[in-house]
């Protein structure tokens, strides 16, 4: 049960162009949006999309692989954990973050 624990499975499409950056160090870290679709009836029988937007960030070989092959619209499967963070902004405000840290991607789409 412990592979269990925090772990995140999305399958969506790629709501902008990853943002890549590279650190000091050389390695490589990539930012991107995925968008999720959920259907269901409401009461009237009509059919509702709902759409979800997860904030994504990779490290390392991951990120390197999103640079290469991962554009916006593109459908991608990602598997990876839940992590949350603050920090303060520039009016001194504390700012919460949600993101999923990609552990494994796999395209989808061509």
């Amino acid at each position: 049960m412990n592979a269990m624990k925090n772990r995140v499975q999305l399958i969506g499409n790629v709501g902008n162009d990853p943002e890549i950056k590279t650190l000091e160090s050389g390695k490589k870290f990539a930012q991107l949006t995925i968008a999720t679709n959920d259907y269901y009836k409401n009461e009237k029988g009509e059919k509702i999309e709902q759409t979800d937007w997860h904030r994504v960030t990779a490290w390392g070989k991951v990120a390197e692989l999103i640079e290469k092959y991962v554009v916006k619209g593109k459908e991608v499967a990602i598997d990876g954990k839940l992590t949350h963070r603050s920090y303060d902004d520039k009016n001194g405000e504390k700012k919460y973050i949600t993101e999923v840290v990609v552990n494994e991607i796999l395209l989808l789409s061509k």
